[in-house]
């Protein structure tokens, strides 16, 4: 999904990796890891990584990127609440994650 939202963005790679991000970072040639934050709550989890990764990897540095305001109040888990309510999620989601959750969804709903 990321992958096709992104698509039209020329310089953004979208790849998956397991283990460590500073390793992840290294083999990919890069010097920074980019984080979002959307609330001061995820700050204090955010830094605690970012100290760690920086003790691990001092030549690796970590941005954070503040969220716009439309969207702080937003997470994964109140976005899975609206849609299990079957309620529109085009305000919160792109179209094609909309899709996929109704998918599971439903998917989950015909084997319980």
């Amino acid at each position: 999904m990321i992958k096709s939202i992104t698509s039209d963005i020329p310089n953004v790679s979208v790849q998956a990796f397991e283990g460590l991000s500073v390793h992840f970072v290294r083999a990919c040639g890069a010097q920074v890891i980019i984080r979002g934050l959307r609330a001061i709550t995820d700050f204090e989890y955010e830094l605690q990584m970012a100290q760690t990764n920086r003790v691990m990897a001092p030549d690796i540095d970590t941005m954070f990127l503040i969220t716009s305001l439309e969207y702080a109040y937003l997470s994964s888990t109140t976005v899975k609440e609206v849609a299990s309510f079957g309620e529109d999620l085009d305000k919160f989601v792109q179209p094609i994650v909309a899709e996929a959750l109704r998918k599971k969804l439903l998917g989950n709903a015909i084997h319980k």
